[in-house]
């Protein structure tokens, strides 16, 4: 009998977490990672764009809405040396770490830019499908001549804050 009391306990613990987890999952609240930058958080009411230069060619970037970029937006103006990796990214370490709660986020995007971790600042210039998880940042508006920008090598990258939207 102690067996069976100790079973039906376990179910229902096991029950209840489910429904808990099922009741927080239809909340109303939208998720932090919806895709849509800047939507989720009613603290900042506009978009942050910022611009990112790279050997003379200039990149618009709209912020998400979150710690990491807020963080990430404070340390600018700077310019970081990018190292290559993969033929598809550019990536540079920091001195200090960044608020970050990774994501499994799928897709990488050409002109995304995330959090690897939470010092390593990613620029992707090609769109590919990826286990890891990073903390998403920003994206590229247009990166269309990102790849050609950035070259094959190490690059410059100098990020400054843009404007309000």
């Amino acid at each position: 009998m102690t067996r069976l009391t100790a079973t039906a306990r376990a179910i229902a613990a096991m029950t209840a977490a489910v429904a808990f987890a099922l009741a927080a999952s239809c909340s109303s609240t939208p998720s932090a990672d919806s895709g849509h930058p800047l939507e989720q958080d009613t603290d900042m009411a506009t978009t942050i764009d910022i611009d990112i230069d790279i050997h003379g060619t200039t990149f618009t970037a709209q912020l998400e809405n979150n710690a990491t970029a807020r963080t990430f937006l404070n340390l600018l103006p700077t310019t970081l040396t990018m190292d290559e990796l993969n033929g598809n990214e550019k990536y540079h370490y920091l001195n200090s770490p960044l608020p970050s709660e990774p994501q499994r986020v799928g897709t990488i995007h050409a002109g995304d830019i995330m959090l690897y971790g939470s010092d390593c600042i990613m620029l992707f210039y090609q769109t590919f499908r990826t286990p890891y998880s990073y903390t998403r940042i920003g994206s590229i508006t247009d990166p269309t001549q990102l790849a050609a920008a950035l070259g094959s090598a190490a690059a410059s990258v100098t990020f400054t804050p843009g404007h309000a939207a």
